[in-house]
């Protein structure tokens, strides 16, 4: 299919992005901020990389549902998503939950759609992406949609293959010499796993391409099911399913990032999976290439000076090595290695930083010594601070130290105070 047939169909498509996730195995860094609205990579948020996967494959039809303590997603959504051209029927929309049918929030991942579907009747499209907003990749959905056309699928699973030992933490799919799927189960204690890969298994991404009649049909059938969670994964996916009208899209048809035959593709619902995400982008060549020119990760973009490092003294030089650091940082005097300093940190004389992820606007004292650790958002660390060399001590301390080793520090936990985003 050429470019113009694809751009023809993602014309013809409305994108819904679910952001409403409480995000709860991230532990404190969603006590005030839904899990799409986490800062990622020094300057980003989780939900740009599906954002601006949209934009970048021609979806310009967008709506954002948002539910959980989501005041920092809408205000970052509203601030440094209107680009578009309203006038050519662009836009990217926040939906905050709205008790639109009934008096209650959203039960699940369908019924949010559900709920929403005067919103998605109205822009009339001929096809609806609904995507994640907390996941971490760079995939065209223009290849998806083409796909999908060429195949005349009613709906589209996009999948990924997972180690088997991983694999119950997503839906698991089972498909057929054509990719039709002929089983899904919902993170099944006993993942099935791939015939010709059977220490793999073929997981589900979340990302669900309808037909929308197929869509609209399906999600008023599940409000009328009693039995229904009205979740995706869990009930409308499996009836779609059995039904025989669902086809597996694979990643690496559409994955724009792959290094080494590996499609990049990051659940970062964990502070661990989180921390590590993050410290892959530290290395020399990272499987996630944020420099790309041609696939942009866009975002708000703030009016900061550059980072600044000063003294070059002896035991006094400010440096960073295998390091990301954004605009507005001052490394005075101390040392970073393998981490990354979000925008507008500030770390004094004396301190060492290590294999650590620190987020915007904290002000880390002198000589504190940092090891492994996620230090949240407005985090002031006091001069001689220390977290991540014994982890008895941190949790001690109230710190929040995960089965990895990984301590994360938030304001509350310094008896600080705690603001929002």
């Amino acid at each position: 299919m050429s470019i113009e047939q694809r751009n023809h169909l993602a014309q013809h498509t409305y994108a819904i992005v679910l952001a409403g996730g409480r995000g709860s195995r991230l532990a404190q860094l969603t006590d005030h901020r839904a899990k799409p609205a986490v800062p990622f990579a020094g300057k980003f948020k989780i939900v740009d990389f599906a954002l601006s996967n949209c934009v970048n494959s021609g979806l310009r039809r967008i709506g954002v549902l948002t539910q959980y303590k989501a005041q920092s997603l809408i205000r970052h959504v509203e601030r440094g998503w209107g680009f578009l051209a309203a006038s050519l029927g662009e836009f990217v929309e926040v939906v905050p939950a709205q008790q639109q049918q009934g008096e209650w929030w959203y039960s699940g991942t369908a019924n949010a759609v559900f709920q929403n579907l005067d919103l998605v009747r109205e822009a009339a499209p001929r096809f609806v992406l609904v995507l994640g907003g907390d996941h971490v990749y760079k995939m065209d959905y223009s290849v998806m949609l083409a796909e999908h056309a060429h195949r005349g699928a009613a709906v589209s699973v996009a999948c990924v293959e997972v180690p088997l030992e991983e694999a119950h933490e997503f839906g698991v799919l089972a498909v057929d010499e054509d990719d039709r799927v002929v089983a899904f189960d919902e993170k099944p204690e006993r993942p099935r796993p791939l015939p010709d890969r059977p220490r793999h298994a073929l997981a589900s991404m979340g990302i669900y391409l309808f037909d929308a009649e197929v869509l609209f049909a399906e999600l008023e059938r599940d409000a009328t099911d009693a039995a229904s969670s009205h979740d995706f994964g869990r009930d409308v996916i499996p009836a779609l399913v059995r039904a025989g009208r669902v086809h597996a899209h694979r990643f690496d048809k559409s994955c724009v990032n792959i290094v080494d035959g590996r499609p990049y593709w990051r659940d970062v619902g964990t502070v661990d999976a989180y921390w590590a995400a993050n410290m892959d982008l530290t290395g020399v060549v990272p499987e996630l290439n944020l420099y790309d020119d041609a696939w942009p990760i866009l975002s708000l973009q703030r009016q900061l000076p550059p980072a600044k490092f000063v003294f070059d003294d002896t035991g006094r030089r400010g440096m960073a090595v295998d390091s990301l650091v954004s605009s507005g940082c001052i490394v005075s005097g101390a040392t970073v290695r393998r981490s990354i300093l979000f925008s507008k940190s500030r770390v004094a004389e004396g301190s060492v930083i290590e294999d650590s992820v620190v987020l915007p606007n904290a002000v880390i004292g002198r000589d504190v010594h940092l090891s492994r650790t996620v230090i949240d958002k407005h985090c002031r660390l006091p001069d001689g601070f220390r977290a991540g060399f014994d982890a008895a001590a941190d949790r001690g301390r109230g710190m929040h130290v995960t089965a990895a080793g990984v301590t994360l520090v938030t304001p509350q936990m310094l008896g600080q105070a705690v603001r929002s985003g």
